[in-house]
């Protein structure tokens, strides 16, 4: 469940420049999965960081920089 939630929020953001942004605000996983939460998207940071491996933190760009989204 959370990783089909991850996927779709990973593909809303390729396609959706506004949330994209919104998304790129966040300077923590905790920040990024309560503005996901507001999108409409049901994950937990435990569970973002065991489907994406890495947490906001760690990211040497924007989620918007990352292949794929």
């Amino acid at each position: 469940m959370a990783k089909d939630q991850v996927t779709k929020l990973f593909r809303a953001a390729q396609a959706d420049d506004d949330l994209r942004e919104k998304l790129n605000t966040a300077r923590d996983v905790e920040t990024l999965v309560k503005l996901a939460q507001e999108s409409g998207y049901d994950f937990t940071v435990k569970e973002w960081n065991e489907v994406t491996g890495f947490s906001v933190e760690e990211l040497p760009s924007k989620i918007s920089d990352i292949p794929g989204i």
